[in-house]
C-alpha cells in the first residue's frame, strides 16, 4: 500500500511536470504555423485560439506507460496503444483539416476493438441490474464498444468550454482512482494519477488569458477513451472485487452512470433534441448544457466550469450514499427526478433566450420601418 501510494506521488509529479513543460512549447508552434481554431457561430471564444493541447496529454501518457509498465500484471498496455494512438491521430488530422463524423466513428470502433477483446475488459456479469446477470460474449463485445463510442463521444461534445471538459475529467478520473485503490487495481489507479496530474497542469493553460490552448478534438478523443477505459474495466471487475466496496452489488453499473453522469446526460439531451428538430444526431448546435448556461447565466467560462464541476461532485456524492442503501429502482427513481428538473429549467431558459431573440428582432424591425 505504501509503496503505490509513493509511486502515485512520483507518477503524478511526473505527469504534472511533462504538461507544464510541453505546453507552452505546443502553443508557440500552433501560433508561429497559423494553425489556430477559428471561433464561429457555435464558439464560446473570440479570438483564433491554439487547439492541440492533447498532444501534451498523449506525450504524459506515453512516458507514463514505461514507469507504471511494472504493475502492469494483465499485459494491459498492449490494449491501450493502438487505441490511443488511432484516435490521436484522427483527433489530430480533425483539428487540422476537420474530418466527417462518419470517419471519426469507425476510427473509434476500430480503437474500441482492441479493448473489447481483452478479457480483463469484458462485461460478463450486471450482477442482477435489471434482472440480468451473465451476458453472453456476441451480446457482450458489441456492449463494451457501444460503451466506449458513447462515453468518447459523451466526452467530446463537453469540451466547448474553457476549462469543462478537463474539470470533468479531473473528477472522473479522480473517483475511478479512488474505487480502484479499494479494489487493488493498482495499474488502473495509476492511470487516472496521470490523466489527474495532466488535466490539471493544461488547466493552467486552458484557463489562461495570454497563453491559452484547448484540447481539440486531439485530447478529448484520448481523454474521452481512456474514460472509457476506466469504465469498461470498473465494470468487469469480479464479484469478490466489486464485494469490497461499500455498494450494492446490484446497483455497480448505475455507480458507473454516476460518475459519468454529465457528459451522458447532456449527449442523451442533445440527441433527442436533435432528432426532434428532424436533424442529424452528428449536427452541431447550440443547445449543450454549458452553452445554455453560459448564456442565460452571463458568467465567465471559469465560473460555469466550476459551476458545472461543483454540482458533478455533489450528484456523485450524494448518489454514492443512496447507491449502498436504496436498491437500482429507487435510484433509478431518483436520477430520473433530478434530471427531469434540471433538464425542465434548461428548456426554460433556453425559451426565455429565444424570446429575447425574437423580441430583439421585432424590435430592430420597427426601429428600421420608423426610420424609413
Amino acid at each position: 500500500m505504501k509503496e503505490i501510494f509513493v509511486q502515485s506521488i512520483y507518477i503524478f509529479l511526473l505527469s504534472f511536470v511533462i504538461v507544464y513543460i510541453i505546453t507552452p512549447k505546443i502553443i508557440k508552434v500552433v501560433i508561429h504555423k497559423s494553425l489556430m481554431d477559428q471561433p464561429n457561430n457555435r464558439s464560446s471564444h473570440i479570438n483564433a485560439t491554439p487547439n492541440l493541447g492533447g498532444i501534451a496529454i498523449y506525450i504524459a501518457l506515453i512516458f507514463s506507460f514505461y514507469f507504471i509498465e511494472p504493475v502492469d500484471k494483465y499485459n494491459v498496455l498492449n490494449t491501450l496503444i493502438p487505441g490511443l494512438t488511432i484516435l490521436f491521430i484522427i483527433g489530430l488530422k480533425d483539428d487540422l483539416v476537420v474530418l466527417s463524423p462518419i470517419t471519426k466513428l469507425f476510427a473509434e470502433i476500430i480503437a474500441s476493438s482492441f479493448i473489447t477483446f481483452h478479457e480483463k475488459f469484458s462485461i460478463e456479469n450486471l450482477h442482477g441490474f435489471l434482472g440480468i446477470d451473465h451476458i453472453p460474449v456476441y451480446i457482450s463485445i458489441p456492449l463494451e464498444i457501444l460503451v466506449l463510442i458513447t462515453i468518447i463521444n459523451a466526452y467530446n461534445l463537453i469540451d466547448g468550454l474553457d476549462g469543462l471538459a478537463s474539470t470533468i475529467g479531473v473528477i472522473i478520473f479522480s473517483t475511478f482512482g479512488v474505487l480502484f485503490y479499494i479494489t487493488h487495481e493498482y495499474y488502473m489507479l495509476l492511470l487516472s494519477v496521470v490523466l489527474v496530474a495532466s488535466l490539471l497542469a493544461f488547466l493552467r493553460f486552458n484557463f489562461s488569458k495570454n497563453k491559452k490552448i484547448f484540447l481539440g478534438d486531439t485530447g478529448s478523443l484520448i481523454i474521452g477513451f481512456m474514460i472509457g477505459v476506466m469504465t469498461l474495466r470498473f465494470l468487469s471487475l469480479s464479484y469478490l472485487e466489486l464485494n469490497k466496496l461499500p455498494f450494492k452489488i446490484q446497483n455497480i453499473p448505475l455507480v458507473a452512470l454516476t460518475i459519468l453522469i454529465f457528459p451522458i446526460f447532456d449527449l442523451t439531451r442533445i440527441i433527442i433534441i436533435r432528432l426532434w428538430n428532424k436533424k442529424s444526431p452528428f449536427q452541431p448546435d447550440r443547445n449543450h448544457t454549458h452553452h445554455l448556461l453560459i448564456d442565460y447565466l452571463k458568467l465567465s467560462h471559469y465560473k460555469i466550469s466550476l459551476l458545472i464541476g461543483t454540482l458533478n461532485i455533489l450528484l456523485i456524492l450524494s448518489f454514492s450514499q443512496l447507491l449502498t442503501i436504496y436498491n437500482q429502482y429507487i435510484i433509478l427513481l431518483f436520477y430520473f427526478i433530478i434530471l427531469f428538473t434540471f433538464n425542465s429549467y434548461l428548456f426554460h431558459i433556453s425559451a426565455n433566450e429565444k424570446c429575447e431573440i425574437l423580441k430583439n428582432k421585432i424590435f430592430i424591425f420597427f426601429k428600421k420601418n420608423k426610420t424609413i
